[in-house]
């Protein structure tokens, strides 16, 4: 719900001033919406044109509250709204105004893993500690990046973008909108490689993070990456002024490092030194990767002008958002709970192994549902396998494995380990089946795959499977 104590985030002048378009009505805004789905009372109503036409959902707009509309032609009748010539540009230049009237604090973070678990931490952060303003979901792309900005209120104090891309070229342009005073790559991992060619390719795009970075900003790298040397050199080249800041490597100077992890399957607690400042940090999520997601976390938060006290309290008991590795408790129908960790809504190599070792910490016999990795280009085959010694390590004991290109990850492990239960399906449906026919109290079940792969059913079969189980108990008791 937007906040009352701020202004206006949007007049008719002013939109049609930024916008270069014409103002039909005079009104006023307090949000801005591409969805009539979650459009709230007062928004601006954008009709974007992309798998479906915005234009065609600018009734339903009204009739769910929208205030005015901004389009391309003028299907308003009656209401108000904003005439433009083509509405996602007229966006973006919203989106450049929102930046240029604001003094906030802007960081920006890409990264193959972790980058909208990064933007999460932080965006918790800074509403601890002021009017903050952050990316929605992963809205990190060509009209996420605009949406965001323009949705910033001029109020903000500090402000989180995520930046994302898919293939060459994507991330400068939203880094040039964005003018983070400081920007940060998580990791770089073999992801988005049909359309990037290499790894090496992967690591220039993220790089371009920094081609919007202000003079004297500061760019944060991970210390332990492969491609260290080689994004530290395009930082400096895109930015010569910039001080370069590490996270997951040595404990130094101009750096945060994560001096231990402790877990007892369900909540990690993460000693952390900060640019000579040691904390504690309590997170609901296990893996050691989110040790190095955390130490990241603090030190933007440190640069942004947040104590890494008053930081590392407002991250501790942060949970991952759905999709994202959150841990439930499920109810079977024979009675008893098992643990789902929901790590569905994407996968790369890297994020697959990550989120297996965490699996590997939790107490209970472990079941993994694992779907393909798409986009990896000519080296599928061999990556998907690759992700046998993970598994193994963790002691799994029964793995199904959804969609073609898994298949070479079910022959890899059964030529390993013949006591490891493995079956290999077509899809997410079968997957689910599969996974309910194995359950038993205690068990603990990973389910994790490139979000096209549709591994997200699995967790929607299985909490329907629970709530099956508790609908009699919930009816009798009330």
């Amino acid at each position: 719900m937007p906040d009352p104590t701020l202004s206006p985030l949007w007049t008719s002048e002013e939109a049609e001033k930024a916008s270069g378009g014409k103002a039909l009505g005079v009104w006023a805004v307090n949000g801005v919406s591409i969805d009539t789905r979650s459009l709230q009372p007062g928004n601006l109503f954008v009709a974007l044109q992309d798998v479906r036409d915005g234009h065609d959902f600018v009734g339903n707009a009204f009739a769910a509250g929208a205030e005015a509309a901004l389009v391309s032609r003028d299907v308003l009748g009656a209401h108000p709204g904003l005439l433009v010539d083509d509405v996602l540009p007229a966006l973006e230049k919203l989106g450049l105004a929102a930046r240029a009237r604001t003094s906030a604090t802007c960081a920006a973070v890409t990264g193959s893993v972790g980058k909208t678990s990064v933007k999460e931490m932080l965006a918790r952060i800074f509403r601890a500690a002021g009017h903050a303003h952050w990316s929605d979901k992963s809205f990190n792309n060509h009209w996420g990046v605009p949406l965001t900005l323009a949705r910033m209120p001029r109020e903000t104090e500090r402000a989180i973008f995520e930046i994302g891309m898919n293939t060459p070229g994507e991330i400068a342009p939203r880094s040039n909108m964005v003018r983070p005073h400081l920007a940060m790559i998580t990791r770089i991992a073999p992801a988005h490689l049909q359309g990037m060619g290499s790894v090496e390719g992967v690591a220039d795009e993220k790089a371009q993070i920094f081609a919007g970075l202000l003079p004297g900003g500061a760019a944060i790298l991970p210390a332990r990456d492969y491609f260290f040397e080689r994004l530290k050199r395009r930082a400096l080249e895109l930015q010569p002024s910039a001080e370069v800041f590490t996270y997951g490597g040595a404990i130094e100077k101009n750096a945060a490092s994560a001096i231990s992890y402790d877990t007892d399957g369900y909540v990690s607690r993460i000693v952390i030194d900060v640019l000579g400042e040691q904390v504690t940090v309590t997170l609901n999520a296990v893996g050691e990767h989110w040790a190095a997601n955390a130490a990241l976390a603090l030190l933007a938060a440190k640069i942004a002008g947040v104590s890494t006290r008053q930081a590392a309290e407002a991250l501790s008991g942060y949970a991952p958002p759905a999709g994202r590795g959150v841990a439930e408790p499920l109810t079977l129908t024979q009675g008893g709970e098992v643990t789902l960790v929901d790590d569905a809504y994407n996968a790369n190599p890297e994020s697959m192994r990550a989120a297996i070792e965490g699996l590997g910490r939790r107490p209970g016999r472990k079941i993994v549902a694992l779907g393909e990795m798409r986009e990896l280009g000519d080296g599928s085959a061999a990556l998907h396998a690759g992700l046998a010694s993970a598994i193994l390590a963790a002691k799994v004991t029964d793995a199904v494995l959804s969609g073609a290109e898994m298949k070479h990850l079910a022959d890899e492990l059964r030529a390993r380990d013949a006591s490891i239960r493995v079956v290999h399906v077509t899809g997410p449906a079968e997957a689910a089946e599969q996974v309910k026919s194995w359950l038993e109290p205690g068990d603990v079940v990973l389910i994790k795959g490139s979000n096209a792969s549709g591994m997200a059913r699995v967790g929607l079969a299985l909490r329907q499977m629970s709530q099956a189980a508790t609908g009699p108990q919930k009816a009798s008791g009330a």
